[in-house]
């Protein structure tokens, strides 16, 4: 029923936009049907319904092993979609995301023995809700209930169809994942031109057998797209997978501005020369799916890969001004903690503490390096109370005594949830400090 729901929101923006007046069934027929299924290749698998039984083999028809379908058998197979829909019942052969009648069978929702009021309308609206999925990697699609978000995928239907139609060796059936690919590309300010949509897109890979498929767009491309893109404070998506197995995962909120936030920051302090590759990045060590698990999505889920390493075991990777990948990585997981912070004070802060150490580790005219080992002590602190212990001690042999005070009382009055990931940006700053000193 959600994609129904999501059909009849798409359904009603579409009416308003183009001042028209269709039915649920109107739009199926003369919009939707021609655009998904009347080709020789479709844009998304139609199931169990008469649209694919008896089975085709789309595979064999792109290989051209098998000739195309006539038009003929092509309209024989929506007379009958169209004739079983109107008879009912609904079941998972004619309504997209809805139960089999099979109560032995495999379902997509609960069972009940409850009559429950199915419109037709929504057997319609189930279908075009279905093509409004964003693929993301990790097999899992998003839908979105915000009506900007799926007129603007309804735009990209078309282009998808005509790709389509134009190349011979492009496989079909990936609406989700060419959703996931067009809604990155339509939000990218910088590459997108409205004149010319498909200028400087390229959403296709080579398959093992030699033909062509759209490739599965990351989740934080998508994300940080609709993120820039809608001022909201949240939106709420759909998350499942309609395939051999229908998985659900539910309501998920996603927090734009803080999804926004580390993609902010890092083009402040660092620029946008690497913004491809800061993207890629993003979000890469715990993955979609355990990212949903969270209940909300926002900066935690964007945590980079190899971070955790540097904050539980105290591992920084040294600061190389002269290798731009190992920079921007360096970057990234500095931006990260920042982000997680969420106080851009802190930054400086940070930067002033990691200066007082090096030129207080710099200082030290013992053969022996006390005051350099005491800065390597404090800086492995994982806690609050590590920390203090430790700044104790330089504390008696420096004349900073007002800014160390400072810093302990930063540290001291800080939530405890923070002090883990502001300890570990100051390890960070003094890497970086303590290589240009």
């Amino acid at each position: 029923m959600i994609a129904a729901n999501i059909g009849k929101i798409f359904l009603d923006a579409y009416n308003e936009k183009y001042k028209s007046n269709y039915t649920a069934k109107e739009f199926f027929v003369e919009k939707y049907y021609e655009i998904f299924f009347n080709h020789n290749k479709y844009m998304m698998s139609a199931g169990n319904s008469p649209l694919e039984n008896p089975k085709i083999s789309w595979d064999k028809m792109r290989k051209g092993q098998i000739p195309y379908e006539t038009v003929e058998k092509r309209n024989d197979r929506f007379t009958k979609t169209v004739e079983k829909i109107d008879a009912g019942p609904a079941d998972a052969s004619i309504a997209i995301g809805f139960p089999t009648l099979d109560l032995t069978a495999t379902t997509s929702g609960q069972v009940t023995n409850l009559d429950l009021p199915i419109k037709t309308d929504d057997i319609y609206l189930s279908w075009i809700g279905s093509g409004l999925g964003i693929g993301v990697q990790s097999g899992l699609s998003l839908l979105f209930s915000t009506k900007q978000i799926l007129l603007d995928l309804f735009e990209g239907w078309q282009v998808y169809r005509d790709y389509l139609n134009s190349t011979s060796g492009l496989r079909g059936n990936q609406i989700n994942t060419w959703n996931g690919q067009w809604i990155a590309h339509r939000y990218d300010k910088l590459s997108y031109d409205s004149v010319n949509p498909t200028a400087s897109f390229n959403p296709f890979g080579a398959m093992k057998d030699g033909g062509m498929e759209v490739n599965t767009q990351s989740w934080t491309k998508v994300l940080i797209g609709i993120a820039r893109n809608f001022p909201e404070s949240s939106l709420t998506a759909y998350v499942y997978n309609l395939g051999q197995m229908n998985i659900t995962v539910g309501f998920v909120p996603f927090e734009l501005p803080r999804i926004r936030q580390p993609f902010e920051l890092y083009n402040k302090y660092f620029g946008t020369t690497k913004r491809e590759q800061v993207e890629q990045l993003f979000g890469t060590a715990i993955g979609f799916t355990r990212a949903c698990q969270m209940g909300a999505i926002g900066v935690n889920a964007l945590e980079p890969k190899g971070f955790r390493d540097c904050m539980d075991k105290g591992d920084v990777p040294k600061y190389n001004s002269t290798n731009e990948e190992k920079t921007t990585n360096f970057n990234t997981y500095q931006i990260w903690l920042l982000a997680m912070l969420n106080n851009e004070q802190l930054w400086e802060k940070a930067h002033q503490i990691a200066a007082t150490l090096n030129t207080y580790s710099l200082s030290d005219k013992n053969a022996k390096k006390v005051k350099s080992q005491e800065v390597t002590n404090l800086l492995a602190s994982v806690n609050k109370k590590q920390f203090i212990e430790s700044l104790i001690e330089i504390v008696k042999g420096s004349p900073e005594t007002d800014q160390l005070a400072e810093i302990a009382e930063i540290i001291h009055t800080m939530p405890i949830d923070n002090v883990p990931y502001f300890l570990t940006l100051i390890r960070f700053q003094y890497a970086v400090v303590n290589k240009k000193s």
